[in-house]
């Protein structure tokens, strides 16, 4: 006797033709109707804890470069995902997040597991969230949250779904459609802004996080060539846009508004492409724009033109507005190149002990392998990544969008498992501080589960030392709770299953990395390190 379909079989088919069959989650009670034998197709990607769940799910649709499907419990599982789903949201990641609901005739008396506010809980860091009122618009709310996930800006969406929906009879859906993911940017207005470009006699360009998302890697290249333009790296990138040893990198912008504006001083036109104008972090009193500049912003996020504090704005998909600029600006062969971000390179003589970060990177950009990617969350010592190990190559930088930390460790594991799933070989190397890493330390269970060619090497300097470094600017002194002693961080990575090991000096770090890289396996290289004050 042929079984007759249901709200679940049907919703399973409809997964597959959108081929959302990498499923990352924790299971509990209320989800577990949907899960019930699981399709032999599909792959189910098990986290340690939701947050985990989240960060993998995100660094597997960037890579993938399509949505990711999470399934979360009830009303906890969302509560615990909370802080990475806003790095998604900041990150315009298309996640679909699915939790479960209590059985339909229960929600009346305020049931175990029931979630009376399904639909707010996630707000405002979903783009949509819905709990479908029949049982059989359970596949066309699927269909919907894919549609809105994609569209730009992209972003999580969130779907409440009662259990005992999923055994409903239901014959099929048969409403499968596409959306468009890019706007185009108004030609009468982008033509008047390459006018502004050709004009201008000192430019700066800034290329944000959307750059990389869209694909325009190449594009801005060939823009910032044909225009002898400086390159800045937007604040607080989460993606790096463009290589980051190319003549006319100048580095970073910095974070505060009196760090940009002084960065920026001597450009009569900054356009920023892919980013918000700016990610302000710490408040440090400035001009949002030294006197003489002014500044054009293009962006596909009408939020993000909205927010600019200053410059005008044109909204449409970054790498089409760029691949129109390249025809419509004149060539700056006439304008005297930028000098070159500067990298001194310094090193002691006589190495220190414990070793200080720079030693670390050091080490690191001799034995990188050249296709590697890295997820870094050593929040003090980011200046110095960007020194020693520079950004060359699109799609091969991670990092938060949202600020919090507990991202890095799992988004590692999504960047190796959306490698995987689309036949890609290179190294992952996760660059974390020993704070950021205990945030979400369970996820190196799901990359040893899955043999995943990670290398973590984490910085113990037992201390939150990004927030000293604000303490200082701040003038708050005496805060509490800024220290970590008493972590022995590869006893508790090979607990999980991983090789974990710890490393004094830059000789043992070089042979410990390299032994990692045909380890067949994830590997914790814990290597002691002197704070860094980072640099605000």
């Amino acid at each position: 006797m042929t079984e007759q379909p249901t709200v679940r079989s049907v919703t399973y088919d409809l997964l597959r033709t959108l081929r959302l069959t990498t499923v990352f989650g924790n299971p509990g009670s209320t989800e577990q109707p949907f899960l019930q034998d699981f399709p032999a197709d599909f792959t189910y990607v098990l986290a340690l804890q939701e947050a985990s769940v989240i960060a993998m799910a995100d660094a597997f649709a960037q890579v993938t470069r399509r949505p990711a499907l999470v399934n979360l419990h009830s009303a906890a599982g969302p509560g615990n995902a909370m802080g990475n789903l806003i790095s998604a949201y900041r990150g315009n990641t298309p996640l679909i997040v699915t939790s479960g609901q209590q059985h339909r005739e229960l929600m009346i008396g305020e049931p175990y597991l029931g979630n009376p506010e399904s639909t707010t809980l996630l707000k405002p860091w979903v783009k949509w969230s819905y709990e479908p009122a029949r049982a059989q618009d359970v596949p066309e709310a699927f269909m919907r949250a894919y549609s809105i996930a994609l569209q730009p800006p992209a972003g999580p969406v969130h779907l409440s779904i009662p259990m005992n929906d999923w055994k409903e009879p239901l014959s099929a859906f048969t409403r499968v459609r596409t959306v468009s993911d890019r706007v185009a940017p108004d030609a009468e207005r982008l033509h008047g802004f390459a006018g502004r470009i050709s004009a201008s006699r000192r430019p700066a360009l800034v290329f944000g996080p959307e750059v990389d998302r869209a694909g325009g890697w190449d594009g801005a290249v060939a823009l910032a060539e044909k225009l002898c333009a400086a390159v800045y790296g937007a604040p607080l990138l989460d993606r790096a846009s463009f290589p980051e040893d190319h003549p006319l990198f100048r580095g970073p912008l910095g974070m505060s508004a009196r760090t940009v504006g002084d960065r920026l001083t001597g450009h009569d036109l900054v356009v920023v492409i892919g980013a918000e104008v700016f990610r302000y972090y710490p408040y440090a009193p400035g001009d949002y724009l030294p006197a003489g500049t002014e500044l054009l912003q293009i962006t596909a996020d009408p939020d993000v033109a909205a927010a600019a504090r200053v410059g005008d704005s044109l909204i449409g998909d970054p790498k089409a507005a760029i691949e129109l600029l390249l025809d419509m600006v004149a060539q700056g062969s006439a304008r005297t190149a930028p000098e070159p971000m500067a990298r001194p390179r310094e090193l002691p003589r006589v190495p220190n002990s414990p070793l200080t970060p720079p030693e670390v990177y050091a080490t690191l950009s001799r034995v990188r392998p050249p296709d590697a990617v890295i997820a870094n969350e050593s929040t003090s010592t980011m200046a110095q990544q960007v020194e020693w190990l520079p950004t060359v190559r699109t799609g091969s930088f991670f990092a938060t969008a949202s600020g919090g930390i507990g991202w890095g460790t799992p988004a590692a594991v999504g960047v190796a498992l959306g490698d995987r799933d689309r036949g890609v070989e290179r190294p992952v190397i996760g660059l974390i501080g020993d704070g950021s890493f205990q945030y979400s330390v369970q996820a190196i269970w799901t990359a040893a589960q899955h043999n995943l060619p990670i290398v973590y090497v984490v910085m113990r300097n037992q201390e939150y030392s990004i927030l000293k470094s604000f303490a200082v600017l701040e003038e708050t002194p005496g805060v509490p709770g800024l220290d970590l002693p008493g972590l022995d961080i590869a006893s508790v990575a090979r607990g999980f299953g991983c090789r974990g090991v710890d490393v004094e000096t830059t000789e043992d770090l070089e042979r410990e990395f390299k032994a990692a890289l045909t380890a067949g396996t994830t590997t914790v290289i814990v290597v002691p390190t002197q704070p860094q004050k980072a640099m605000l």
